[in-house]
């Protein structure tokens, strides 16, 4: 985010309310805050008393509020400002620019579509977008770098982008074929979706339709096969489709999947699993999503979806393994990028910062509720906080990790309470000696394990051995 691209976005839109351009003192608060700097610096910066630079700063952080329609303070403008110019550039007199027209929340289309009875989508002229990115969550506040280049996730980025956009699956039968399916996987908290909206951004201009959509709430697939059919007959010049069963509803989602070229983002898949169960366990009466995944990666068409998980689907595991035109990006922490979260916190003892990244991981989530911790009860300082026990684990922290336990089977807490004691990787024969389960139990247990992202391999020669995530050892060895 470049801070005068920043500064022309705030003065506009505060003209535009107010009838008044920012002047000298409320673009250098907004420049300094963004910055993460004191108030004291920018007074003395600015040859101002502090107590001045502070009345000015809350009459601009009113005046924001009133503009943008949220709370804005110091702590939280530079997230607010980055989200707001995100959305704006989906605006109607931004995007026309792109040959798209978006209203009522990114859901109106700039042209017609074309209709479904044409058997290919027309390469030789832009396609129009329609965008509708639903209850997409207002994110953007993970790991911005100053720069605004999303630095910790660029090689990510770049991955997904070759294998959606510029990439086509080599299978070893039928080269060349479009991807049709991208899992992006990893542990609650380290960064999936915004990874997807940041995607988004990138790449929608390669689509007629882009669609994010949560299973948060477990959707019936009837309901959601149902909503993406309004949204495709809402915006062609066709005749509406047949509702009342899932078979046609099925044909029809793939006809357009055929005739468009659509991304398609389902979020919150574990939500579809059962708690208490293996990994990737549908719950009774969801098992059609198994059935429609496969027909995504089976089925004929020119599309993409992006399934979002914190556990691996077993059908994404068993597609790869048979070559389809699938892949999956499993997401870990994002290492020393993780100092721009510290630095939004303004936390002190910077020598120690990567002491913190490592005890949480560099799990974007855990950190950003680490640093507030920290500003609240140490007085921003890490050395002080890393004083204790550690990893430490703050309320919040512990009831999200609680929400993971609730989902485990008996076996999968058993061999996680045996690895949390355990000082070094431990082998599966060790965990058979130590453990009341048979071999079957056991190696299902860790199997799922791994696919929830809470077990890590490590090769050892040519045994492969298991380590629990440290943060949730911890949670497990103070669990009452």
């Amino acid at each position: 985010m470049e801070f005068q691209e920043v500064l022309r976005f705030v003065d506009e839109k505060v003209f535009a309310k107010t009838g008044k351009h920012l002047d000298d003192l409320q673009e250098g608060i907004l420049t300094e805050a963004l910055q993460g700097q004191k108030y004291a610096k920018i007074a003395q910066e600015r040859d101002r008393t502090e107590g001045y630079v502070r009345v000015a700063a809350a009459e601009l952080w009113k005046i924001l509020s009133d503009v943008l329609g949220e709370e804005v303070s110091k702590v939280n403008v530079r997230s607010i400002l980055k989200r707001a110019i995100f959305y704006n550039s989906y605006s109607p007199t931004t995007i026309a620019r792109d040959n798209v027209t978006i209203n009522n929340h990114l859901n109106n289309c700039s042209e017609r579509a074309r209709s479904p009875t044409e058997t290919q989508p027309d390469q030789a002229n832009p396609p129009p977008l329609y965008i509708d990115l639903g209850d997409a969550p207002e994110i953007f506040t993970f790991y911005d770098s100053p720069r605004g280049d999303f630095a910790s996730r660029t090689t990510e980025l770049a991955t997904l982008e070759q294998w959606i956009v510029n990439d086509s699956y080599k299978s070893r039968d039928i080269p060349n074929i479009p991807t049709r399916l991208v899992a992006i996987l990893g542990m609650s908290g380290i960064g999936k979706t915004a990874l997807a909206i940041r995607l988004i951004d990138r790449i929608k201009t390669q689509f007629n339709y882009v669609i994010y959509r949560s299973l948060r709430f477990s959707p019936p697939l009837e309901t959601m096969l149902t909503n993406l059919l309004q949204i495709f007959s809402e915006s062609a010049e066709n005749s509406p489709p047949v509702w009342g069963k899932q078979g046609i509803a099925n044909s029809q989602i793939f006809n357009y999947l055929r005739q468009h070229r659509c991304l398609i983002v389902f979020d919150d898949v574990e939500a579809l699993f059962s708690e208490g169960k293996l990994a990737g366990q549908y719950k009774p009466g969801y098992e059609d999503y198994q059935r429609f995944f496969q027909q995504v990666a089976e089925v004929n068409h020119h599309s993409c979806f992006i399934l979002i998980s914190a556990e691996q689907p077993r059908e994404i595991a068993e597609l790869e393994k048979s070559n389809y035109p699938i892949h999956s990006l499993v997401l870990v922490g994002i290492g020393i990028a993780a100092k721009d979260i510290l630095t939004g916190h303004q936390l002190s003892d910077e020598s120690m910062w990567e002491t913190l990244i490592h005890l949480y991981q560099g799990n974007p989530l855990w950190l950003n509720i680490t640093a507030t911790l920290i500003a609240e009860l140490f007085g921003g300082s890490v050395a002080d906080f890393l004083q204790y026990d550690m990893p430490m684990l703050d309320e919040s922290l512990r009831w999200r990790l609680e929400q993971q336990f609730q989902r485990l089977t008996e076996s999968e807490i058993a061999v996680i309470t045996q690895l949390a004691y355990s000082t070094e990787a431990v082998a599966l024969s060790q965990l058979l000696n130590e453990l009341t389960l048979s071999p079957t139990e056991l190696i299902n247990a860790v199997r799922s394990l791994v696919r929830r992202f809470i077990v890590e391999t490590e090769e050892r020669g040519k045994i492969t051995c298991f380590t629990l995530n440290p943060v949730v050892a911890q949670y497990v060895k103070t669990r009452q």
